[in-house]
């Protein structure tokens, strides 16, 4: 199973683009109806004595294999040993512990079920506890201590203990300073002795005892004695883990630490050899050797390559220049060259068939179209059709008109599904689809003096390639969706029906919620099209930030239908907890109605790393300040990295804040806006959104336009007062 951070490489690495590219272009070519040794050893130092040394191809300056190994020891030598967090362990023994004070409290209460227990207890620490629990009062000191307390500072002690976290392996028997903890899907590296081990617990629950009770040695062991039975490493060294990733630091190492293109000469007659010629000397033979057996290809599949390599080329400076995000992701690459790849494959079977008729028209060049625009867009769409249909033009001999005939046809194709609303939609595709190749059929069939009777028949497979294509589409886009799974505008405008389970729920049983959400929607909708941002994405995204509401509504004030606010009688722990656990079952909801990722999203990043600042506050006026660490009220984000994301986090602190003022004139709304937006900024909450001053200045302008319409002032009826007061007969 592949590593996360290997996942991530592999889907934006560049010689994954490069093999995919590569792999492609041969395909499509197979479709279509070693060089010079170096015998003698070289010295640094010594004088070349041969004519000059040309490449005759492009190679990699591989590095001398003493450096090679010297740098990937280095690079083994920087990973930090892994330990793995068990999160379940503290509150398994908490509870243990818990369980085994109360069966302690009921025997001492009643002064010792028995003689057995006594004998018992006296010959451990619980003798101890025993002892204290009768006499009421420590040895050495005028204060009394209640056993009851001493129970109480254990838990407490243990709790303290696994959350600074003890380790499973001494400091001396750890190598470096610091270790890296594993915590899910977190990794942090941290000072080893930030944690306790084996040794350092016993002085950390001295150092507690003596704090808070005073200097006992009797009692100190006792408790330290009882603890002990329910104090289990939480921090686990994993050498698998840390074994892989020093691998995987040496595997980053580059191998090479240059290169050398064909033609370019590698050393002069009567030059030195330096250590860098030498290197790249050595490395020649290598790629000479390497490149035996790869010399039988004709000039003709030389030209075959090259020829689909042209074609390809401009789809591939569009993509690199102006779809970045197409680019960095080699799984969507990948899905651009299949989707070619399908069209040639087409094409070589539509070209097996020897008979008289147009079955060229068969080759079903507008599926590429309308598969690329709705995917990805109208843009990327019509520079996929202009290369599926050089290429079956290509595979037909070089046929120009057949590949004009294919761009214009697939063409109207992209354009009848750039802003498609529904899958239904795309049946209309029939008729554009049909009128471009009837359209062309009509103008190079003059040209050519074409026979009345040719023409029917091309403008009967020009119809059938019109009625299959939209069919064959809708077919093919939903298992696209899945297995690369890509979300198209088609499923995004599926999950704003109101009857989806999730969204029924919502109103149900979260209303206030509910329609906070949809009033999101038009607000982040109607914005992301002021910034050139996806609207429909926007708006799901904003139906569904909030799903975790549904399983406890009643803890967020837009669901409180009186005045009682839960949060009244909790702390500010527990309330953060509360209000911090609607994210992390949002999540849960999303995977288990398998939302897209793109929707998910949506859920932490809308709060991204926001401090939840009333119950800081309360916390602040309740521990004091000094005693308050900030980063446990802030929301785990991550922050919003797109944006549509960032417009929903905005759209969200704005709206539920001018709908909560009493007296909403448009100069309080814009200020409202202006201060929750920039104070979000302030914060670094958009620093990894693709936002510009120029947008955020638009998303001003469009939240106050929308707000300002939705909260107006209105006019009191003349009986209003009346109708609000008086109680109506039963």
């Amino acid at each position: 199973m592949l590593l996360p951070n290997t996942k991530i490489k592999l889907r934006s690495s560049l010689r994954i683009k490069l093999i995919i590219v590569f792999i492609t272009v041969i395909l499509v070519v197979l479709m279509f109806p070693h060089g010079e040794s170096i015998e003698s050893e070289v010295t640094v130092g010594s004088v070349w004595i041969h004519d000059d040394l040309i490449a005759s191809t492009t190679f990699e300056i591989l590095k001398d294999p003493t450096q090679y190994e010297n740098e990937k020891l280095n690079a083994a030598r920087m990973i930090q040993p892994i330990f793995l967090r068990d999160n379940n362990l503290a509150n398994i023994y908490l509870d243990s512990l818990k369980k085994y004070n109360a069966l302690l409290s009921e025997i001492f209460s009643k002064g010792g079920a028995s003689a057995k227990n006594a004998t018992f207890l006296s010959e451990n620490s619980f003798g101890v506890f025993y002892k204290l629990y009768h006499q009421q009062k420590l040895p050495k000191s005028s204060k009394t201590i209640s056993l009851f307390r001493m129970f109480e500072l254990s838990q407490t002690i243990l709790r303290n203990i696994y959350q600074r976290g003890l380790l499973n392996l001494t400091y001396s028997e750890i190598p470096r300073d610091s270790i890296a903890v594993r915590d899910g899907k977190f990794e942090k590296i941290f000072p080893k002795t930030s944690y306790l081990d084996r040794k350092s617990v016993n002085d950390f629950i001295n150092f507690y005892l003596t704090s808070n009770v005073g200097n006992n040695t009797e009692l100190d062991e006792a408790v330290e004695e009882y603890v002990a039975n329910f104090t289990k490493p939480n921090l686990i060294y994993n050498q698998q883990l840390t074994e892989m990733a020093v691998q995987n630091a040496k595997d980053k190492v580059p191998r090479n630490v240059g290169i050398v293109n064909e033609n370019e000469r590698i050393v002069a007659k009567h030059d030195r050899i330096k250590p860098e010629t030498k290197l790249k000397i050595d490395s020649y033979r290598i790629a000479k050797g390497e490149e035996i057996g790869f010399l039988g290809k004709s000039l003709q599949n030389i030209g075959k390559f090259l020829h689909i390599l042209i074609i390809v080329l401009p789809l591939i400076i569009y993509i690199r220049l102006f779809r970045k995000k197409i680019y960095k992701d080699n799984l969507k690459i990948l899905l651009i060259a299949i989707t070619i790849l399908f069209i040639s494959f087409l094409a070589f079977l539509v070209y097996q068939i020897n008979v008289s008729s147009a079955v060229e028209f068969l080759v079903l060049v507008p599926v590429a179209s309308m598969l690329l625009t709705m995917i990805f867009d109208s843009r990327v769409g019509f520079y996929g059709t202009v290369v599926a249909s050089l290429i079956v033009g290509g595979l037909q001999g070089n046929d120009y008109v057949f590949a004009l005939m294919n761009i214009i046809a697939g063409s109207l194709a992209a354009y009848t599904v750039r802003d498609i609303k529904n899958r239904t939609q795309i049946f209309r595709s029939f008729l554009y689809i049909f009128t471009g190749y009837v359209l062309s059929i009509i103008a190079f069939g003059f040209e050519r003096f074409d026979s009345f009777e040719q023409m029917l028949s091309s403008f009967a497979f020009a119809g059938s390639n019109a009625l299959i294509s939209p069919v064959i589409t809708y077919g093919l886009i939903i298992f696209i969706e899945r297995f690369f799974n890509i979300t198209t505008d088609l499923t995004l405008l599926e999950l704003t029906d109101f009857n989806r389970p999730l969204l029924k729920e919502l109103a149900k049983n979260a209303p206030g919620t509910f329609n906070h959400s949809i009033t999101m929607g038009t607000l982040a909708e109607t914005t992301a099209e002021a910034i050139g941002a996806n609207p429909i994405l926007a708006r799901v995204g904003a139906y569904y930030h909030d799903i975790g509401k549904i399983l406890d509504p009643e803890s967020f004030v837009e669901n409180q239908i009186n005045s009682h606010n839960v949060h009244e009688q909790l702390t500010p722990e527990q309330s953060v907890k509360l209000i911090m656990a609607h994210v992390s079952k949002g999540i849960e909801l999303a995977e288990t109605y398998k939302l897209p990722k793109e929707i998910i999203d949506f859920i932490p990043m809308h709060h991204g790393t926001m401090v939840m600042s009333y119950f800081y506050s309360k916390a602040k006026e309740l521990y004091g300040e000094e005693k308050v660490d900030i980063n446990d009220y802030r929301y785990h984000g991550p922050k919003p990295t797109t944006k549509e994301t960032a417009i929903v986090m905005l759209a969200d602190a704005c709206e539920s804040t001018v709908r909560s003022l009493n007296d909403s004139d448009s100069q309080k709304i814009e200020n409202v806006i202006n201060n929750l937006i920039n104070s979000r900024i302030d914060d670094g909450q958009l620093d990894e959104a693709p936002l510009t001053f120029s947008d955020v200045k638009k998303i001003k302008d469009s939240f106050l336009s929308i707000l300002v319409g939705q909260h107006h002032k209105r006019i009191r009826y003349p009986d209003q007062e009346e109708l609000e007061s008086i109680k109506p007969e039963e």
